[in-house]
């Protein structure tokens, strides 16, 4: 016991001769500003803290704009969000000093939401309080930031295309960044973009999920914009609106985030409006809780797959998953007319949406139902017999090694 403790004796020295105060910042141990999960480059920390990593260093980095709400979720500092006040609730509540920052009429949903402004000195979590207090009949929540699911390699080259597996569908939507309209893979696709003042600012992401929607049409709502903002749920429940105001049937979300209140009710009023909205389930491990909008009733969560059909080690299981589609080995387009191998669910989501979209050409909800359900008869089952948590109703798309053509 004595010679234990005396070999212990340098270590406990180190530990008294620390420094009090914040501790040094350590480099991270995976790339975390390109992609939202970072962990297809490196496996050194436990998945489930991998996009924890990547919301400290974004909260860190926008700490003047961006704070945590009590979960730890990065949320927009003094906004909280409304969903279709009423004009007594409004009033009610610049009356207790709250200020209208902006509105965002969902035109496509029959909906608004209004962005509220706490009072000086008030901090976001007691203005929800507050809010929540004044109204009790309403629906009130913080504007929460959601991030992309996947990876992108940073080993881009100018041959190896994505392909095209499946027959093209008219159209079909995305929320995600802006499009790099520019690159030959949209040389027969016509792009039409919405957000950031009408001036899309291309992404590295939006572009290779773009490039991996099989449509002719492609209607993609940027809410990233470049913005420390980017990614707000204000700018998400904008985008949906305007896809389904054009009546583009198939809405692909390949981004998580936390439960909130106002995504809760805008997926539900477009399922109820015959919309399908596909998904990435996330890319945070299988013992990661929940993600959304993919865990909510009525989405198609999409989990990925490798070229041996298996899911990704990073892949989210639960009820949440619908279907599986191939999210790794294969190429998509990013900046520069090159191509880039991609990873995670944020790659599988699209290829979904591409084969629901071929199949829905208008909005409904019996048609929609139809083809969902047509979709998971003719999926390729795999693990357990039957829907099971971790490949849904089965693999859809087929495996294409390279995704080449």
């Amino acid at each position: 016991m004595f010679y234990a403790m005396r070999s212990l004796r340098p270590y406990l020295a180190a530990l008294v001769a620390l420094p009090v105060g914040p501790l040094p910042q350590l480099p991270l141990p995976v790339d975390v500003g390109k992609t939202v999960s970072g962990v297809a480059g490196s496996l050194d920390v436990p998945l489930t803290e991998a996009r924890k990593l990547h919301l400290r260093q974004l909260l860190r980095a926008n700490r003047r704009v961006l704070e945590a709400d009590p979960q730890g979720a990065p949320m927009v500092r003094s906004e909280v969000l409304a969903f279709s006040p009423s004009a007594v609730a409004l009033e009610r509540a610049q009356a207790a000093g709250f200020s209208i920052a902006r509105e965002r009429p969902l035109g496509g949903l029959d909906a608004r939401i209004v962005v509220l402004r706490s009072p000086e000195k008030v901090t976001t979590r007691r203005a929800l309080e507050r809010l929540r207090a004044l109204d009790p009949e309403g629906a009130y929540d913080f504007n929460h930031i959601y991030t992309e699911s996947g990876d992108i390699s940073a080993a881009a080259d100018t041959v190896n295309r994505p392909g095209n597996r499946e027959e093209r569908a008219l159209r079909a939507g995305m929320v995600d960044g802006g499009v790099d309209t520019a690159h030959i893979v949209f040389q027969n696709v016509t792009v039409h973009q919405h957000g950031c003042g009408e001036q899309p600012v291309p992404s590295v992401h939006g572009t290779a999920v773009a490039s991996l929607i099989a449509a002719r049409e492609i209607y993609a709502a940027d809410i990233y914009c470049n913005r420390p903002t980017g990614g707000a749920m204000d700018d998400i429940a904008d985008g949906i609106a305007w896809i389904a105001g054009q009546r583009v049937p198939v809405i692909n979300v390949s981004l998580v985030g936390p439960r909130n209140l106002m995504l809760e009710r805008i997926v539900r009023l477009a399922g109820a409006k015959g919309y399908l909205i596909v998904a990435a389930v996330g890319n945070d491990g299988p013992a990661a809780p929940p993600l959304y909008p993919a865990s909510y009733p009525g989405v198609i969560g999409v989990t990925a797959v490798d070229l041996k059909q298996h899911v990704l080690l990073e892949s989210c299981r639960g009820p949440q998953v619908y279907f599986a589609a191939q999210g790794a080995q294969m190429n998509a387009a990013v900046s520069g007319q090159a191509y880039a191998p991609v990873r995670g669910t944020s790659f599988a989501a699209p290829i979904v949406t591409g084969l629901l979209a071929a199949k829905l050409t208008e909005p409904g909800k019996s048609a929609a139902d139809a083809v969902l359900a047509e979709l998971a008869r003719t999926a390729v089952d795999l693990g357990a017999p039957g829907r099971d948590d971790v490949y849904g109703n089965g693999l859809v798309g087929g495996i294409s090694e390279g995704f080449k053509q």
